[in-house]
């Protein structure tokens, strides 16, 4: 699903080039669950950022499902994140002036998704991540971990490529963050494609595959 080859960023500061990413060469398979950890400034944020066609590459490129990802210009790129990408984060990004189900029809909304059907698709992922009593409330009315599902849900609504998670657990306490690593071990199990970017052993230990990165280079790449 994902192959990159040979890829480099470069961020200029002043005068100076800074390496963010040296050389990196990388397949990530169809429902493959994969961590990406390293410590700051190890270049996870940057590869993130790649994968997630909200940067490109200095050099090098990056092929999603055979396309080159790397030429794409922003229009496409937008297009891209839009239909393959679902993107989860740490502070889960909610509208708070609008309900559940508002918030997971937004990629909708942005497909052009007619409003019967985006009502539909919306429901039916809030009930997936159990949050079918959940549909009307405002994020200020749910407890962290409800943000959350409600975040995954929102991801999940149109069937992308990819579930692309950064620091998922960070905002919530250990027991919540179990709670939402089992539903990503769910998602996975149903045929989801799931990348991880995370500082923390504990929860790259739910994935399958570990990359660690360390000074912008793929310092390790083990199957658990």
């Amino acid at each position: 699903m994902i192959e990159i080859k040979n890829l480099t960023k470069d961020y200029e500061i002043g005068t100076m080039q800074i390496p963010a990413l040296k050389n990196i060469n990388l397949k990530i398979e169809k429902n493959e669950y994969v961590a990406i950890m390293g410590p700051s400034g190890s270049g996870k944020s940057t590869l993130m950022n790649i994968l997630g066609c909200l940067d490109t590459p200095t050099s090098g490129h990056y092929y999603f499902r055979g396309a080159d990802v790397s030429t794409l210009d922003d229009d496409a790129l937008s297009a891209m994140r839009n239909r393959e990408i679902g993107f989860i984060f740490q502070n889960f990004n909610l509208l708070p002036r609008i309900n559940s189900l508002e918030n997971v029809e937004l990629p909708l909304i942005y497909s052009g998704v007619a409003v019967a059907e985006r009502h539909k698709r919306a429901k039916k992922a809030l009930e997936r991540v159990g949050l079918a009593d959940r549909i009307n409330h405002k994020p200020g009315e749910l407890s962290g971990g409800q943000r959350q599902r409600v975040a995954i849900a929102r991801a999940l609504v149109t069937n992308p490529g990819i579930l692309l998670a950064d620091e998922p657990t960070g905002a919530l306490d250990s027991k919540t963050g179990e709670d939402i690593m089992m539903l990503f071990h769910e998602l996975h199990a149903e045929g989801n494609t799931i990348i991880l970017i995370t500082h923390e052993q504990e929860i790259a230990n739910y994935a399958e595959r570990n990359i660690y990165l360390k000074d912008g280079e793929i310092h390790s790449d083990k199957q658990r």
